[in-house]
């Protein structure tokens, strides 16, 4: 009887210090966890600042739930960082380190957005996204950055319109070709993507019989890319 006492005695003293080793301050839980973000083991951090975020009385909810997006952010889970920086927007509106969140919940947009071939609503949700950030913050550093990302993703865009052109094409489906191409062209870049266009509305303008389109198109082809492969290949359509 005596030995079964001192087994449960043991038991609870093995259940205290194993309840002491848990039950750390959120403080130090808070360092630990940022340790471990410094280390480059977000996984790790991650799970503690989720832990600290659900603890709605904590004043270190607004970091957790902050460091917990960034974690996501450097492990590339874009969905999941967006989410926690959303919820930190609706959540601490007024946070001193709100602008962060409204970046990266941009930049979260522009990593999630497909190629060009495929569909763009994350790019246009990205672009939004970059533009609400310089509404509200036209005087944060990061505002040409932000600038960029829209450029880029307008540009991805732009490759959207000449790939569905080129799709049709391929599909001799030259009328809805013909469009995207022309909506390349009327943009008034100039790189390859206005240089190819300019080359397909040529020729399609061509197919359809349309000569005085045609030789516009080739025309400001030859001025505007001189010695272009482009340019060659249909100059002997126009002598």
């Amino acid at each position: 009887m005596r030995r079964y006492f001192y087994i449960l005695l043991a038991l609870v003293a093995l259940g205290a210090c194993s309840s002491n080793k848990t039950e750390l301050s959120t403080e130090a839980r808070l360092q630990q966890a940022d340790q471990y973000y410094a280390n480059g083991k977000y996984a790790k951090a991650a799970v503690i600042y989720d832990d600290i975020s659900f603890e709605r009385k904590s004043a270190a909810t607004a970091y957790a739930t902050l460091r917990l997006a960034d974690s996501y952010f450097a492990m590339n889970k874009f969905i999941d960082a967006r989410l926690k920086y959303q919820q930190f927007i609706d959540g601490f509106p007024d946070h001193t380190n709100v602008s962060d969140a409204y970046y990266r919940v941009a930049v979260c947009f522009f990593e999630e957005s497909l190629k060009p071939a495929y569909d763009q609503d994350k790019t246009l949700s990205a672009i939004d996204a970059f533009r609400n950030f310089i509404e509200r913050f036209p005087s944060d550093s990061r505002f040409q950055s932000a600038l960029e990302f829209i450029r880029r993703s307008q540009y991805k865009l732009i490759e959207k319109k000449y790939q569905n052109g080129y799709i049709y094409y391929k599909m001799k489906d030259y009328s809805a070709a013909l469009m995207y191409f022309d909506e390349v062209v009327a943009l008034g870049n100039t790189d390859s993507l206005d240089r190819r266009s300019l080359y397909y509305s040529a020729l399609l303008h061509l197919h359809q019989e349309n000569m005085d389109a045609a030789r516009a198109s080739y025309e400001k082809l030859v001025s505007k890319y001189p010695g272009s492969k482009e340019a060659g290949k249909l100059e002997r359509k126009f002598k």
